[in-house]
């Protein structure tokens, strides 16, 4: 994504609090959740301590959308955990994590390396229930965060 690009994500999300747009086509806005180790200290849930993502806990309906913003000065993931109840001690993320992969919140899906600046592809919320997720690169600092959908 471009710096420009980035730049006017960035400065809409900031216009509208909490949406961007949704994918074309869709007349849904998208929950943004900004991704910034530096700015988001650990809190602790009820999954366990999270960090590093704000909102900690990322409350959505379903049918809506979710999209990651890296407002850090390095590089993210936001990648599912999938089947987790509670953030599993040791990170359990591979290399694959590093590649953006799929756009439903049930399935395994990560936005891949975001870099400072970049926005994630938006991901729908098609069911109810908790997702757990992590970034690949600062998974023990602890950079964790959930969706609950509704």
């Amino acid at each position: 994504m471009s710096r420009g690009l980035a730049a006017a994500v960035l400065l809409l999300a900031s216009c509208t609090p909490g949406a961007v747009s949704a994918p074309a086509g869709s007349s849904t806005q998208a929950t943004v959740i900004d991704v910034n180790l530096t700015l988001h200290a650990p809190v602790t849930t009820s999954a366990g301590t999270s960090g590093g993502y704000a909102p900690a806990v990322t409350n959505v309906s379903v049918g809506a959308y979710v999209r990651f913003v890296n407002s850090d000065s390095f590089a993210h993931t936001a990648t599912l955990i999938p089947g987790a109840a509670i953030f599993p001690s040791a990170s359990p993320f591979s290399a694959a994590a590093l590649t953006q992969s799929g756009t439903v919140v049930s399935q395994p899906w990560s936005t891949g390396a975001l870099q400072a600046g970049a926005s994630s592809s938006a991901i729908l919320i098609d069911r109810p229930g908790t997702f757990l997720y992590g970034c690949f690169y600062h998974y023990g600092a602890p950079m964790r965060g959930t969706i609950v959908a509704h």
